[in-house]
């Protein structure tokens, strides 16, 4: 088995600096970091994550806990987070809550026993008290958590005025603003409110606010209340989509009501996940910059372990991006 200083021989480098690299510790040159992780394929040596994370303060892990895996969002997210983290040389520890209150604090518990070097929370219902001196940061995703270290945000506000200004662009005039509830207060709240302040601006458009159940976050499953939703306004000729998800699933219902998209009703999503580029009509959507979102949090947490000052809250603009179903 090969040991550090099998690698440092096979790098051409000092034990010292190969282990600088492995853990991370001061400036070293990518040519340096490449090196390293050449000899240490080559010699197929893998370091012992946990005897390192007990000569130190903390491990090379970051913990992620999620809502869930399976929605196209946060696997987004996740990806992001992971290239992130892969680059800085740190690995995730992923737990996925299914929006369990017992579940979130089980995990946080879980995270302070393995030594995290911080914590990326995408779930919020956690109770706030449970974040306090844990020993490592703990970084918000897209959530409201009083008690963390920091949060990273997009300008939901800003992404519900955008949509509304491109349905009414695009000639809607009876609207449907479709987006998830829950019983807990969350930055994508701020859509709506952006979508029905512009709304309120153009006394000749109609809207109607849809609130979706929180269980569909997992099961993606949001069919029979779109179905309701259009019953109710069967002439509605625009829909904002809280998320991609959504927009997608409505212009398969609005296809089976022989409605067509974009000459009958426009749609504009939210997120920008990949499978927004494969319906057809491709979906105009709103984008959140979620790779530089990941690598904020990944960067804040990289500060909090040098002791360097970071920002308590971080917000990206979003952007328009408008394709085939407006």
């Amino acid at each position: 088995m090969a040991t550090l200083k099998d690698v440092a021989r096979e790098a051409g480098l000092s034990v010292g600096t190969v282990s600088r690299v492995l853990n991370n510790r001061g400036y070293i040159s990518e040519e340096t970091r490449t090196s390293v992780r050449d000899a240490m394929a080559r010699l197929h040596y893998q370091p012992n994550a946990m005897a390192r994370s007990l000569s130190k303060r903390s491990s090379s892990m970051i913990g992620v806990i999620v809502p869930s895996i399976s929605h196209p969002y946060f696997a987004k997210v996740l990806s992001c987070l992971e290239s992130a983290a892969h680059e800085k040389n740190y690995q995730l520890l992923l737990f996925c809550s299914q929006g369990k209150v017992s579940r979130e604090e089980e995990y946080v518990s879980v995270c302070s026993s393995n030594r995290v070097a911080g914590l990326v929370l995408c779930s919020g219902t956690v109770k706030t008290g449970e974040l306090r001196d844990l020993g490592f940061p703990v970084v918000t995703f897209e959530r409201f958590l009083n008690n963390a270290d920091a949060g990273v945000e997009c300008d939901n506000y800003e992404g519900g005025v955008i949509a509304a200004r491109e349905l009414i662009r695009a000639g809607s005039r009876k609207l449907l603003c479709i987006s998830g509830a829950g019983e807990v207060s969350m930055p994508a709240d701020a859509r709506r409110e952006g979508f029905l302040d512009v709304c309120s601006e153009h006394p000749e458009i109609e809207v109607k606010v849809c609130l979706c159940a929180p269980e569909h976050l997992d099961d993606l499953n949001y069919v029979q209340e779109l179905r309701t939703f259009l019953d109710e306004m069967p002439d509605t000729d625009g829909i904002f989509a809280g998320s991609d998800v959504i927009g997608m699933q409505a212009m398969t219902e609005l296809a089976k009501r022989g409605r067509r998209v974009p000459e009958d009703v426009r749609i504009v999503g939210y997120d920008d996940v990949n499978l927004a580029r494969m319906t057809n009509p491709q979906l105009t959507t709103i984008r959140q910059p979620v790779p530089e979102m990941a690598k904020e949090c990944i960067d804040i947490i990289m500060k909090a372990a040098r002791n360097e000052s970071y920002p308590a809250r971080t917000m990206f603009h979003v952007t328009l991006e408008r394709r085939g179903t407006t």
